[in-house]
């Protein structure tokens, strides 16, 4: 199954000279979800991973399901005020200004194995932003997951050391 079949383009969203990659028509066709999902799941089969973790909210649609999959948890990623308990919280930068993301103190344990999940890589900085998060909590990135990734943008490069895979390229 070609997954670039189900992913859209769309010239000048969200504004002129972007080229967006629409993952919906993913989405609604359950053949190619579930063979997202799998080949994610196949790539990392083995790597011992114990838990997922994702920032919200296009990265939890695969995340959740990856962790399914995989037979192992699914932690969050949330933007300020959302998560109910004690949060470590990093802020970063964007290309257009930036942003911060919380996790529960206690959403990794220590040397934990943890596969960041996200539906698209485009600079980075928010994968980069989920790493620091797990590191602080004594866990470990075991890799950096995506559906697509856009190459132009060198994306990969910023989350080096970390390893990063994505099924799509464009």
């Amino acid at each position: 199954m070609n997954l670039a079949d189900y992913v859209r383009s769309i010239p000048d969203f969200p504004k002129p000279g972007i080229l967006f990659r629409d993952i919906t028509p993913l989405l609604a066709h359950p053949k190619a979800f579930r063979e997202t999902v799998g080949r994610l799941a196949d790539r990392y089969r083995g790597h011992g991973i114990n838990v997922i973790g994702a920032a919200e909210a296009r990265g939890f649609i695969f995340a959740a399901p990856l962790a399914i999959e995989m037979g192992v948890g699914f932690v969050p990623f949330r933007k300020p005020g959302k998560l109910p308990y004690d949060v470590h919280a990093f802020r970063y930068e964007l290309e257009y200004g930036t942003d911060s993301l919380e996790v529960h103190t206690d959403g990794f344990a220590p040397e934990q194995n943890v596969l960041l999940v996200d539906d698209l890589l485009a600079t980075g900085g928010t994968m980069a932003a989920c790493c620091k998060l797990v590191e602080n909590c004594g866990a470990r990135v075991a890799g950096c997951a995506f559906v697509i990734e856009l190459l132009d943008l060198k994306g990969a490069g910023f989350l080096k050391p970390h390893e990063s895979f994505s099924l799509l390229k464009y």
